[in-house]
């Protein structure tokens, strides 16, 4: 599983000409089953996505393809999650 942050860069005033892109990336990532959820990092500083279903390479492929990335509006960070117990509502995330 992974934590993957997008915080605002000194370009934030660039993100509503990418926002559709950015959003249709977002959807993408929904539809692959990749992304568990995404939302916003507080107080405005970025955005934050659970992701899991995916390799590290693969999800960093992804995560450069995210329109704010390529343009530089966020910088992203992944943490990798070596998962060992769970509530049991989230099992299905240990397989």
């Amino acid at each position: 599983m992974f934590i993957v942050t997008l915080k605002f860069s000194d370009n934030k005033s660039n993100a509503g000409q990418f926002m559709e892109g950015h959003k249709a990336w977002i959807k993408r990532g929904f539809d692959d089953g990749v992304f568990l959820l995404v939302g916003n990092l507080q107080p405005n500083l970025g955005g934050g996505i659970v992701a899991h279903n995916t390799s590290l390479p693969a999800l960093q492929s992804r995560v450069n393809d995210d329109p704010f990335v390529a343009e530089n509006v966020v910088s992203a960070e992944i943490l990798e999650i070596a998962l060992s117990r769970t509530d049991q509502r989230l099992e299905f995330l240990l397989a």
